[in-house]
């Protein structure tokens, strides 16, 4: 591990806003802020929105100036890549910040039901030969759907065609509501202050001429998500530490 890392690690454990969980430390330590982030932490009663799988936190650090009326988390697993917007929000006294190091998949975990009123996924990767491990895969709508609050909103940002695909289908099948989409949102000069906001990820997208699509719908409270059933095209590039797309085959 280089020194620059070992040294972001160092800082981390001293931020106030950053709270480390990965699963080996949540097995030992319970987390004792989950429904009570807003009074414990936050000290006020302003919704909660989440950035997964943050990155860099470029999201959650612009959201934040953008809205200072709203409170925001940054949730990722990788503390070194976390550590920039981390510090950023600190040496900026940003106090609706807050950055969350823990694997996604335990999200319900740190927030109960109904705490949190929106989430932002910005350049997931599309884990085509996975269906569970996909952001917008019914096994983590399940698991937004115990968190946000009834119609809560969900945000996708992605270069991925795949993703976008997906997600779309995944929405029709479970006959959610959605309040926008548009699938190369550069071009279309539709971009809002919020939407123009670029991680770092998606800046080498842009270079690369691919078209950014977002869509924004409603996570409404159900028994249960329901998968949809459907062929897609593979995505023909190479991302960024992602296996060569035309080389995959899906996998239930």
């Amino acid at each position: 591990m280089g020194k620059n890392k070992l040294q972001k690690f160092e800082d981390m454990n001293g931020f106030p806003h950053v709270f480390q969980y990965p699963f080996s430390t949540l097995q030992k330590i319970e987390f004792g802020m989950k429904g009570k982030w807003n009074e414990l932490f936050f000290k006020n009663k302003r919704p909660i929105v989440l950035e997964l799988g943050c990155g860099k936190g470029e999201y959650t650090v612009g959201l934040g100036r953008l809205y200072p009326d709203k409170n925001f988390i940054g949730v990722d697993i990788k503390g070194a890549r976390m550590w920039t917007g981390a510090k950023e929000s600190l040496e900026n006294k940003m106090s609706n910040i807050a950055f969350l190091r823990t694997n996604i998949e335990l999200i319900d975990c740190f927030f109960e039901e109904n705490e949190v009123s929106e989430i932002w996924l910005t350049f997931p990767d599309p884990q085509m030969s996975k269906i569970n491990k996909r952001m917008t895969s019914t096994r983590f709508m399940n698991l937004y759907s115990k968190i946000l609050i009834n119609n809560g909103l969900i945000h996708l940002k992605t270069d991925s065609n795949f993703m976008f695909t997906y997600t779309c289908e995944m929405i029709k099948t479970n006959r959610l509501p959605v309040l926008f989409s548009i699938n190369d949102l550069y071009r279309s000069n539709l971009a809002d202050e919020i939407l123009s906001i670029q991680t770092f990820y998606e800046q080498q997208w842009i270079d690369r001429g691919l078209s950014i699509k977002y869509i924004r719908f409603m996570c409404e409270k159900k028994e249960k998500y329901i998968e949809p059933e459907i062929e897609m095209e593979l995505d023909n590039y190479r991302s960024f530490n992602r296996q060569k797309r035309s080389e995959l085959n899906i996998k239930k």
